[in-house]
């Protein structure tokens, strides 16, 4: 087993883009971070779409695939087409994805760290609000049998667009079987759950069967903000230590 104690690497966590409503300066800042800082990898924890339509795709495939590191994309609610398109929303609603589809879902592999997804949307559900979180049984078992083959000195970051349980931010996720899933990831082994959705960044340590799992929210970069600019998280990790750093545009130290 290979000795991951002193080995460093940074990771920038960003959500909720929302082409269509894209903020232009905000993805322009983030690309410039990129840019000048190279991270090893982007995890994209969904709503790259306004819409989910294929131009607003390909301009968000376009612009992930610009930044030049590895990418894994989570698929938020508004990446699956809208209510009133209900042909399309219940039997081909990831039509639209070719721009992205090598990123979607893609589990990311750094010495030290593994980056495994969970998917929280839902094409329906037993509810009005459609929009909101939930974790099937599928996609927990997906996930946790990937956690399952993971080396056992790795960080395990699980990537998701719900936030499993509220994080205290303006935004909810209410995501159904999302308190049971951090349960389970977390006698799993898995050390946090990044997800977007609210629009604000978070950094909350939950226990969990004697366990510390962190619930990490980044923040958004489009126009649609809630309670704070403009943001990303960066993650910085030295051997078993991660530290999250919210980056906000026009406030950025670095």
């Amino acid at each position: 087993m290979a000795d991951v104690s002193g080995r460093s690497h940074t990771l920038f966590h960003v959500s909720d883009v929302h082409f269509g409503a894209e903020d232009p300066a905000a993805l322009a800042w983030f690309s410039a971070c990129v840019e000048a800082e190279r991270p090893d990898a982007v995890i994209m924890t969904g709503d790259l779409t306004m819409r989910a339509t294929k131009e607003e795709f390909q301009r968000g495939g376009d612009w992930l695939r610009s930044l030049g590191v590895p990418v894994t994309l989570e698929v938020g609610n508004h990446d699956i087409p809208y209510y009133w398109d209900p042909f399309r929303r219940f039997f081909s609603p990831y039509q639209r994805y070719a721009a992205v589809e090598s990123m979607i879902e893609k589990p990311l592999e750094l010495p030290g760290i593994t980056i495994v997804p969970l998917k929280t949307t839902a094409r329906a559900q037993w509810r009005w609000n459609w929009s909101k979180g939930r974790v099937s049984p599928g996609s927990l078992s997906r996930a946790l049998a990937m956690i399952e083959d993971v080396p056992k000195d790795h960080l395990v970051f699980v990537a998701a667009h719900h936030p499993l349980i509220e994080g205290g931010t303006t935004g909810t996720a209410k995501t159904r079987h999302g308190d049971s899933a951090l349960t389970a990831l977390a006698d799993a082994g898995a050390h946090a759950v990044l997800s977007g959705h609210v629009h604000d960044p978070f950094d909350i340590p939950v226990e969990r069967s004697g366990r510390e799992i962190r619930m990490i929210g980044a923040g958004t970069l489009s126009k649609r903000t809630r309670g704070s600019p403009p943001a990303f998280n960066e993650l910085r990790v030295t051997g078993q230590q991660l530290r999250t750093i919210p980056r906000t545009m026009g406030d950025d130290t670095g």
